[in-house]
């Protein structure tokens, strides 16, 4: 099965063309070197409202089976990747943003200050990751064998018995 992906980098910086963005480029290389799709990529500013616009628009346009977001998970005044996804969703998938932080933690005392989220709307999961390159593929790292079967039960495949 071929996962489909869409990326969203929040940086302020980055939304400028201040810095590259570095997040989104590592996640598109390691996601593609795994055979998976990367439909759909952008750059937005650190804003509550034109995140949750686009997380909508690409969940419930259907052409998606997963969106990452990378940046805007701290303690930050402008930090806002949490709310937005929690505004959107319908359901939470909390073991994601459990395992990365419980994972995470195991290198750094500063996985406490994540506030990541992840959730489904309709049939996309969507998930948080850091905004540091080596933090957000570390964190995609650990939660992505599982990603194939949530896939598979998002989309009612009868073939996703198979793997309980």
């Amino acid at each position: 099965m071929t996962i489909r992906f869409g990326i969203i980098t929040l940086s302020d910086r980055s939304s400028r063309g201040e810095r590259d963005d570095a997040s989104g480029p590592a996640l598109a290389s390691f996601l593609e070197a795994e055979g998976c799709l990367v439909l759909k990529r952008l750059i937005l500013p650190d804003d509550e409202s034109a995140l949750r616009s686009t997380l909508t628009e690409w969940a419930d346009d259907g052409g998606l089976d997963i969106i990452l977001t990378t940046g805007s998970t701290g303690f930050a005044p402008r930090d806002i990747a949490p709310e937005a996804t929690k505004a959107v969703i319908q359901k939470e998938a909390p073991g994601l943003a459990e395992v990365m932080r419980a994972e995470s933690l195991k290198k750094t005392p500063h996985a406490m200050l994540s506030r990541a989220a992840a959730g489904i709307r309709a049939r996309t999961l969507i998930v948080n990751l850091p905004g540091s390159p080596k933090g957000a593929l570390e964190n995609l790292g650990f939660i992505f064998p599982v990603l194939p079967h949530a896939v598979q039960l998002l989309k009612d495949d009868p073939a996703s018995e198979q793997s309980h």
